[in-house]
């Protein structure tokens, strides 16, 4: 379902009874599109969440947590200056469109109480957050900045009055009359989702074609099933989570149109953070590693390059006996090769005076010729002392960039940051030059329970497992990792683990590595002691003997139910 107009009609009705008489304590914008305001009340703080997102425009408490930027935007330096300490008055949902206004109170410098309205407008690619004065309408600021140049219609811009979308012309469900109503169901010869949406403001597909659905059950009873819809959503809101074969759908009742499993909460908050949670965290990862990732894969592509063109240098190296060869036999004979000639066959002694045609430069004396032989001879004996030490170094660093890389498709957001450090530190990519930046700060590795109650810490970065493996963990804990294949270090806090434990930390070891859709995952496992860093090695690299195998599948279902204990 679409956040539309009746989800937001709800969505009001929730958050003013948690939020409104509450007021602000913090506020950040963690992401380009998004803003959180902690607002305290009753006793507890909430974190509310307003989203401008193209595609995940939404409004909602969240349990989720963000990373706050070490330097804030400047439209959230307007927001603190405006709306900290500020009182939430009203919720207030413009018709039943999707357009929320919040409006706060606080005292400006001089003592004067002044009206502070926040605007947001879920409109797809064209949702966005805007400050406003509410005695004058002018705009204070907004997360996007809109010029008469890309809109006709209206400026979002810092000093201009603040416009309203264009109002939509079809009727407020909420609150025509019966009579209206009753005479829009029944002029049509064809009730379907699309007519209703002609004729009522607010009405997403999914609810359209749901009142449809219910209408077209009980034709004879029309009044009575629009009224028990609307009166529904306005008694008790049932937040509920649709999984059908081909799609997920949010709706603030169990819509009977809708075959799939049904799954429900106490709040449409909750809702939401399971329904978005996982793919706004996904886009953010994609938007803000991308640069990364394409930098990673650069480099990746150019050290598999750098190993064909090493190997081949290696199977050069098996013709240096040939060029010496033809050297030897150039000097021997050197009176019989004609000079000037491209080609000359001698004797070869190797191999009982058979005839061997020896190529030549027309242009070098049968000397020279000979010479070029034997340099090529020693080139290629010298090449052979370093090709395999570079095709081993060329080796290390792709099985270090496909770790990278494996960990930024399983990265969060807030792990983003961690990766870009260690890549600044491995010289892949350059510091940033922003002021006052902060660096990441040092994350923890993730916890697990067992199903026997063992601690079980899974490295999300090559620095947190160097960090877990080698300063962390005790020798006697139980290491794990996926058999010669690119994932984070396990731990098992527990020297004797049991069998299920074992099978358990296995699982997460093959499910964070970059086989985790592969079925039977090799895992090795062994105590912390038998694990050595190499000197020099990269981040994460380690080498480790005396361990045992599991095969296993990854399975995401038990990996959530480890980590929920």
């Amino acid at each position: 379902m679409s956040f539309d107009g009746v989800f937001t009609h709800t969505m009001v009705s929730e958050l003013t009874e948690t939020l409104v008489t509450g007021r602000i304590s913090k506020i950040h914008q963690p992401y380009e599109n998004e803003i959180i305001l902690v607002i305290r009340t009753k006793g507890k703080n909430h974190k509310l969440l307003l989203s401008a997102h193209p595609s995940y425009a939404r409004v909602q408490l969240t349990e989720i947590a963000y990373a706050n930027p070490g330097t804030p935007p400047n439209f959230v330096m307007m927001l603190r200056k405006f709306l900290e300490g500020a009182i939430l008055e009203q919720i207030h949902q413009v018709d039943n469109d999707r357009v929320i206004h919040f409006t706060f109170t606080k005292r400006d410098e001089l003592g004067d109480l002044q009206n502070i309205v926040l605007v947001v407008e879920l409109m797809g690619r064209h949702s966005t957050i805007v400050l406003m004065n509410k005695e004058n309408g002018k705009i204070l600021d907004a997360i996007k900045h809109i010029g008469s140049s890309q809109n006709s219609y209206r400026s979002l811009l810092p000093g201009v009055d603040y416009i309203n979308p264009p109002r939509q012309e079809q009727l407020n469900p909420f609150l025509k009359s019966k009579e209206k109503v009753f005479e829009i169901l029944s002029k049509t010869s064809e009730l379907n989702g699309k007519y209703l949406q002609s004729q009522f403001q607010g009405l997403g597909k999914d609810t359209a074609e749901e009142l449809a659905f219910r209408l077209n059950e009980r034709t004879n009873e029309k009044m009575f099933v629009w009224e028990s819809f609307w009166s529904k959503l306005q008694a008790q809101t049932i937040p509920t989570l649709t999984i059908t074969d081909k799609k997920e759908y949010f709706t603030p009742l169990p819509y009977i149109s809708l075959v799939g499993t049904q799954t429900t909460f106490e709040t449409l908050s909750q809702l939401l953070d399971i329904f978005y949670g996982g793919k706004a965290e996904k886009d953010r990862v994609k938007q803000q590693g991308g640069e990364l990732i394409h930098k990673i894969e650069n480099e990746l592509k150019r050290n598999q390059n750098k190993v064909v063109k090493l190997k081949q240098t290696l199977a050069d190296t098996e013709l240096a006996e040939n060029y010496r060869r033809d050297g030897e036999l150039l000097t021997t004979f050197m009176a019989q090769v004609p000079k000037g000639a491209e080609f000359v066959e001698l004797p070869n002694y190797y191999e009982e005076d058979r005839l061997l045609k020896i190529k030549l430069n027309p242009a070098l004396t049968p000397n020279q010729n000979a010479q070029k032989y034997f340099q090529k001879y020693q080139k290629l004996k010298n090449a052979v002392k370093v090709v395999h030490t570079q095709i081993e170094q060329a080796t290390q660093e792709i099985g270090y960039l496909e770790s990278v890389l494996s960990q930024l498709e399983i990265a969060g957001p807030m792990d983003i940051e961690m990766i870009r450090e260690e890549l600044i530190q491995q010289g892949y990519v350059k510091k940033r030059s922003a002021k006052k930046q902060k660096s990441a700060k040092a994350s923890k590795p993730e916890e697990f329970y067992s199903s026997d109650g063992s601690l079980i810490l899974v490295g999300r970065n090559n620095l947190q497992n160097d960090q877990l493996t080698l300063k962390t963990a005790k020798k006697t804990d139980i290491w794990l990792h996926a058999k010669d294949i690119p994932g984070s270090h396990v731990i098992i806090k527990n020297p004797e683990p049991s069998d299920d434990t074992l099978l358990e930390a296995a699982n997460l070891a093959a499910y964070y590595s970059k086989y985790r859709l592969s079925a039977q995952v090799p895992v090795d496992y062994v105590q912390v002691k038998h694990v050595h860093k190499p000197n020099g090695a990269k981040p994460g690299y380690v080498i480790y003997e005396n361990q045992k195998t599991l095969y296993v599948t990854p399975d995401e279902k038990l990996v959530e139910q480890l980590k929920s204990k």
